[in-house]
Parts: C-alpha cells; sequence; structure tokens
C-alpha cells in the first residue's frame, strides 16, 4: 500500500542531507582556496649527526620553496616571509626552486618588488637557490637571484665555513623535470673536488631523483616540489601530484641520509591547499 507521508518524510530527508553535503564541500572549497593559502607555518626540526664538524654545532638553516609568486603569493605575503625568516636568524637560507611560475606574464614592478623584498632577508653566511621547473622559463632568473642577493647554486657546489677552518660541503641541482642531467652534473661536481668532506649537503628541487643518484654521499638532502600534494587527506596523504611526486611526505630516511621536502609556500596549476598551510622549514643543526 503506498504510504504517502512516509515517502514524503524520506523524501524530505534526503533533501536535508543532499543539501548538508553540497554546504559542506562548498564551505570546505572555500576555505581551502581563500583561507588556507594565506597564513605561514614554520615547521621546525632538530636535525642531530654526528658526522657533523664541531663547529657547525647550532647551525640553522631555513628553507623555503615553491613560492610560485603571483599566483597566491603576493608582494604582501613575501614581505611576511622575510619577516619571519629574520625573525629565526638564520646562518643559511635555501630556495629550493620556483620562485616564479611559468603561467604568469611578469612586469619589471614585479622582478623589483621580489629583488627588493627578498634583498632584505638577513643571514649569517649565505643565501643559496636553485631552479625549478617553472623557474627554467625565465632568462633572466640568475641577474634576479643575484639581485635578491642569493648565491645561484645551480649544478654548482659551495664551501661552508662556520666557526672554524673545517668545512662542510653544499651542492645544488637544477631541476631535471625537462632534462634529466642530475648524475652527469653531481659527475662533474666530485671531478672537480679534491677532498673529502666529513658532511655533504644536497638541494634539488624535485626529490624523486634521489633514485638516480648514490645519496649515501649525502647526509642531508633537501627538496621541494610536490607541495606535499597541497590538498592533504589524512591516511591518504597530498591528492595534487604529478610524476616526479613519489616522494611527497614531509621527511625520509635512507640509511644515513634525511631527506626533507618543503611543502611550500605557493600553489601551481590549483589555487587550493587543505590541511597543508604555507610553510617554510627550519633546522636546527647538531652532532649530539
Amino acid at each position: 500500500m503506498y504510504n504517502y507521508f512516509g515517502d514524503k518524510v524520506r523524501i524530505k530527508k534526503w533533501v536535508k542531507i543532499t543539501i548538508s553535503i553540497i554546504i559542506f564541500i562548498t564551505l570546505i572549497t572555500l576555505y581551502s582556496r581563500y583561507i588556507e593559502i594565506k597564513g605561514l607555518k614554520v615547521k621546525e626540526y632538530s636535525i642531530i649527526d654526528s658526522s657533523l664538524p664541531k663547529e657547525f654545532y647550532g647551525l640553522k638553516i631555513v628553507q623555503i620553496s615553491d613560492i610560485h609568486y603571483k599566483v597566491t603569493t603576493n608582494k604582501n605575503d613575501l614581505k611576511k616571509i622575510v619577516d619571519e625568516i629574520n625573525k629565526l636568524k638564520p646562518d643559511i637560507v635555501l630556495l629550493s626552486g620556483d620562485l616564479l611560475d611559468k603561467n604568469i606574464k611578469y612586469t619589471e614592478k614585479d622582478f623589483k618588488d621580489i629583488t627588493n623584498t627578498l634583498s632584505k632577508i638577513n643571514v649569517n653566511i649565505d643565501s643559496y637557490a636553485i631552479k625549478g621547473e617553472d623557474d627554467l622559463e625565465f632568462e633572466n632568473w640568475e641577474q634576479l637571484i643575484n639581485d635578491s642577493n642569493f648565491t645561484n647554486l645551480n649544478n654548482k657546489y659551495e664551501e661552508i665555513y662556520y666557526n672554524g677552518s673545517t668545512p662542510i660541503l653544499l651542492i645544488g641541482i637544477s631541476s631535471n623535470y625537462i632534462d634529466n642531467h642530475i648524475k652527469k652534473d653531481l659527475d662533474n661536481i666530485y671531478q672537480n673536488l679534491n677532498k673529502e668532506y666529513k658532511f655533504s649537503i644536497l638541494m634539488l628541487h624535485e626529490p624523486s631523483f634521489i633514485d638516480n643518484i648514490d645519496y649515501n654521499k649525502f647526509n642531508l638532502i633537501f627538496a621541494g616540489h610536490t607541495h606535499k600534494g597541497q590538498i592533504y587527506i589524512p591516511l591518504i596523504g597530498g591528492i595534487i601530484k604529478d610524476k616526479y611526486s613519489k616522494y611527497n611526505k614531509d621527511f625520509y630516511e635512507f640509511k644515513n641520509t634525511k631527506l626533507y621536502i618543503s611543502s611550500g609556500i605557493g600553489t601551481s596549476k590549483y589555487k587550493f591547499r587543505l590541511l597543508n598551510r604555507p610553510s617554510i622549514n627550519f633546522y636546527r643543526l647538531r652532532n649530539k
């Protein structure tokens, strides 16, 4: 027998559930599009490695990555990032790629705003930068980096000294997204080194390329690129991935090598972040 009132109640119930789901999804979408992409989180790590020379005890490193300037990160956001970096009083600042975004048409004023802001970073030793895959599109990247008081570390190395005469090694490798050159460039670098180092650091953009090298040569590897998937779901992980997102968590350990991956500051193709606020990484190094 047809129950008019019972069916009407059930229909109203399902309409309410459907409307509630739509409202929930809409609120989550708006939150991830307009709120979660703003603000800034500092992820702090204490790194203990007995190989670290005693002179470097307490070394402070700040890593920034994937700013993708003018996608969701504007001039004021960049100023806040610099202010936060300066509060941490770093010895070294590392920019691990994608300062720029290939889909943005920048003006000379944009470039001037970048250099004027980044050049206000206060650092004890030096600031270093490498290219991400989007940075490869810009011929003036090197000039931009130099004017921002960063050292261009693309496929180069630096000896870092701190409170003594024993150096550690810092190597930078630019994006391998278009052309996988990491092994060749590392081989060239090591051919030019005339001594061994007790402690070595590698900065690269896409962390997946550690599979193409002997990562055991490095105590620390710092990378970016993955944005931690931008949309992060507990127990599932990052949602937005590409072919080089094999490693997209915050941290991995391979025997004696530690890999730290920045979740980034900006966004790329999709202007959303969820449970994954813009962040910078702050490392304190100790040998015990």
